[in-house]
């Protein structure tokens, strides 16, 4: 004898059925939505209300609501229907005014519209123009920097270089190398406050320079190991004795392959006359204001943040000692860049670049 209201038969689709497993197991669904979707998985096996209830530790009501809902509306019975709140304040006209004055206007007395400039001229608050900033993904305060290349075999370039770091020649090495000059040895003009609980490192605005030092490095790609050296000059003197210990450092039966910016010191003669005394080194240059293709910058980069940015060295001496510490320490652990562009996925960017920046008749 059945006891209480008959229940409304449940016949969940396979289509159905996919879809709420796909709930129950996307790290995006909410928590509500995931356990509605087990809720109404397990009625569809034939296990009881009260059952389920208690296995999902909810009442026997919530079990037949949500089966209820989805016998009316099936899947879309399971989504949270819309609240009531108040109603809206500003219009679309006012937000379509706020995005054309942030795009296309500039304050008097400014560079760029702030939130609370922006609600003046607009007679919001600033928290409502931070929101519609938010939505239509505008951001005054923030600047960006690029820099095109002019470089005639911009094209050719490109695909050379990033040939040589998709698909590597066979017996062969190839190294970005590049020069980090004018590094500063800088030190601050009183102690550095050290960190401490609730407290920030500490230390003074100014600072007393020591001396500048230069770092030649080569990244091999195929491991990410640097060879580098530091000198107080930079000259293509220092760069020719810097390829002079890569080649007694390389094997002498690998071609070496070298990706190359187009700094004058890398072109000159005696470069040149080096270069055709040593047949096995293939120099690679990069386009003009695409230091982005050498690896060896990225490295550069990690440098910087790491040992030289926020390092206080009271001489020329130290700071390279902190460099070279540096390079010990890399190399030790080296784990080479992983390069994924292909050469026409680059030009493809540059070029919807070019086509969302131009400007008509320039």
């Amino acid at each position: 004898m059945q006891l209480g209201r008959p229940k409304a038969p449940l016949t969940v689709t396979a289509e159905d059925r996919a879809e709420l497993v796909r709930w129950t197991k996307l790290p995006k669904t909410s928590n509500a939505l995931a356990q509605r979707a087990r809720i109404l998985l397990r009625c569809a096996d034939g296990i009881p209300n009260s059952q389920v209830a208690r296995e999902f530790r909810v009442n026997n009501d919530t079990v037949g609501k949500w089966r209820s809902r989805y016998v009316q509306r099936g899947l879309a019975g399971l989504l949270d229907e819309p609240r009531c709140g108040a109603p809206r304040r500003i219009s679309d006209e006012q937000v379509e005014a706020v995005v054309n004055a942030t795009l296309e206007t500039m304050p008097d007395d400014a560079t760029h519209w702030s939130t609370r400039s922006m609600g003046a001229r607009s007679g919001l608050s600033y928290a409502s123009v931070r929101r519609i900033w938010h939505a239509f993904g505008l951001q005054p305060h923030r600047v960006e920097t690029f820099k095109l290349s002019t470089d005639p075999q911009f094209i050719e370039k490109v695909r050379d270089i990033v040939g040589l770091y998709l698909n590597p020649p066979d017996k062969a090495l190839v190294l970005c190398v590049d020069e980090k000059s004018q590094i500063q040895a800088l030190d601050r003009t009183q102690p550095i406050l050290p960190l401490a609980p609730g407290v920030a490192e500490r230390r003074t605005h100014d600072y007393q320079r020591h001396g500048t030092t230069s770092l030649f490095a080569a990244l091999d790609i195929a491991t990410g190991k640097v060879i580098g050296e530091t000198h107080r000059r930079h000259r293509s003197t220092e760069f020719k004795g810097f390829l002079d210990r890569i080649e007694q450092e390389v094997p002498a039966d690998l071609e070496v392959h070298i990706v190359l910016d187009n700094y004058g010191t890398h072109k000159t003669e005696l470069i040149r006359r080096w270069l055709l005394r040593h047949p096995r080194f293939q120099v690679h240059y990069t386009p003009t204001y695409s230091s982005w293709l050498n690896q060896v910058e990225r490295w550069f980069a990690a440098l910087t943040e790491k040992q030289i940015r926020r390092g206080t060295h009271r001489s020329t001496r130290e700071l390279e000692d902190a460099i070279r510490l540096y390079l010990k320490v890399h190399n030790q652990k080296a784990k080479p860049f992983v390069w994924v562009k292909t050469a026409d996925q680059i030009l493809a960017s540059i070029a919807r670049f070019c086509q969302r920046t131009s400007v008509p008749g320039h």
